[in-house]
């Protein structure tokens, strides 16, 4: 659907976009209403559909500007980290102080649009972006983890992948605990703990 010919519009596209991150970020796509996405947005029903399409086609952009804004910098601060050890460490912390900023509304948007996942009203796109964007998680972990075997920063024997997706899988609980009501303290003291995990014996080390 497409504004009248001629009609201007009076408001700002990504400011109304990041009010929509909010509530789907707070609710996942099922439990977000339009009613609430509508108020929250400042837009009526009709001026919503004409600039961002239906409600999974508005899901899919603010998913994309999550992953733009709010994902991108700890995977710049992941890539760009010299030392491997500290680059994982460094990226979890990073990703749990976000995931536990009080002035955001708490856990990972990824993750809470992840539990409509296998329920026969998300749209099939939705789910599919979803499935990718957790997974894109775990492919930047590998090719990271892969990166410190080939420096020496972990054995050579090491098992990247179970390796990547236990980190994955970390930042998927850290997220469920953020959510809670978890501080960003508690949940820096749970990757304190999960750090152990790095395997020894490599030339270099934590």
């Amino acid at each position: 659907m497409t504004r009248d010919r001629g009609r201007p519009r009076t408001f700002d596209i990504d400011t109304a976009l990041d009010s929509a991150l909010v509530v789907f970020w707070r609710h996942g796509f099922l439990d977000a209403s339009l009613n609430e996405l509508t108020a929250s947005m400042g837009l009526s029903k009709p001026s919503l559909y004409a600039a961002f399409g239906d409600k999974a086609s508005l899901y899919l952009q603010a998913l994309r500007r999550y992953i733009d804004l709010r994902i991108a910098p700890h995977v710049q601060l992941l890539m760009s980290e010299p030392g491997g050890y500290q680059a994982i460490e460094g990226f979890l912390k990073s990703v749990a102080t976000m995931l536990a900023d009080p002035a955001l509304p708490g856990g990972c948007f990824i993750v809470t649009g992840s539990i409509d996942c296998g329920r026969h009203k998300l749209p099939q796109d939705v789910e599919l972006s979803l499935h990718a964007a957790l997974q894109g998680t775990a492919i930047k972990l590998k090719e990271r983890l892969t990166r410190a075997q080939q420096e020496g920063d972990l054995p050579a024997n090491t098992a990247i992948d179970e390796l990547a997706d236990f980190f994955s899988a970390l930042l998927s609980g850290l997220a469920v605990q953020a959510k809670a009501g978890a501080s960003a303290s508690k949940l820096h003291q749970v990757i304190d703990n999960a750090m152990r995990a790095w395997p020894k014996g490599a030339n270099k080390g934590p």
